[in-house]
């Protein structure tokens, strides 16, 4: 049973869109809510954050019932927020690697590098942004998986905190391997080119639903029909297509819950297969 909006009305609620989040980005992201607030308050919703919630603490939004809106990876959203969230929709991307509400890992290595596939890097070097991340651990494990055959596959894992710092790892050749959201890629090749010139890619990973957003699940039916609603428009506005495009959105699409299981399926068929963590 869903929470009604009087229920929620004494929270302060928050919106937050952490994961592509880049400095470069940030007023693009700015004017991306400011125009999903005003198609919000066009429908009848009075109480809705102005400003955007950036904090390091991705996962504090995530499991907020003051939660509006925001965007989760969907691997740590299918094992730790599922109760706390719902999901409002799922975008398009238009980096290369995006097909539909899907996207995918780049695994890359130095472009200097004589590594030709990802058996190759048995034994060396890996760099995560975190093990709670789809793209950056969940897809390469299943990719590693079958050829790790039940036995350590890396040296040592060098844990680095962002997908700009993996890019970062691999460059200054702290790392062998990385793999990297094909989003934040197609956006690291804009912004510091310098680095992504000296990486390449060795392969992709298979595709996944792309990151939705996400409302808190206390949020009532008819504020989430409005959300998706006001997505759609700004997805649709003629007047946004710079800003869509800055964004690397093409639109958004529904993506069930159920779909967003494969990341848990990924998880229990590589320990399945004897490989229960990447290392």
């Amino acid at each position: 049973m869903r929470t009604s909006a009087n229920a929620t009305a004494r929270v302060q609620p928050i919106a937050a869109f952490p994961l592509y989040d880049f400095p470069q980005l940030r007023l693009n992201t700015d004017a991306f809510w400011r125009a999903i607030v005003q198609r919000l308050r066009s429908a009848g919703l009075r109480r809705v954050p102005t400003r955007l919630t950036r904090s390091r603490d991705y996962g504090a939004a995530w499991g907020s019932s003051s939660l509006l809106l925001g965007q989760a990876c969907g691997y740590p959203l299918m094992k730790q927020f599922r109760i706390s969230a719902r999901i409002v929709a799922t975008p398009v991307y238009t980096a290369p690697g995006s097909k539909g509400a899907w996207h995918r890992s780049v695994f890359i290595v130095h472009a200097t590098s004589r590594f030709a596939t990802l058996s190759d890097l048995r034994g060396g070097i890996c760099a995560v942004n975190g093990f709670d991340s789809n793209t950056g651990t969940n897809l390469l494990r299943a990719a590693i998986a079958p050829l790790a055959e039940g036995k350590p596959f890396f040296r040592s894992i060098v844990i680095s905190g962002s997908h700009l710092a993996s890019v970062k790892a691999i460059v200054d050749r702290r790392a062998d391997l990385a793999a990297i959201d094909c989003v934040s890629f197609a956006h690291l090749q804009r912004f510091v080119s310098t680095l992504t010139e000296s990486v390449r890619p060795l392969g992709q990973s298979m595709l996944a639903p792309a990151p939705p957003f996400i409302t808190a699940s206390t949020t009532d039916d008819m504020t989430l029909a409005i959300l998706r609603k006001a997505l759609a428009e700004v997805a649709a506005d003629s007047q946004l297509v710079s800003l869509r495009e800055a964004l690397l959105i093409g639109s958004f699409e529904f993506v069930a819950e159920a779909d967003y299981e494969l990341a848990l399926r990924l998880e229990h068929d590589a320990a399945a297969a004897g490989y229960p963590e990447l290392c």
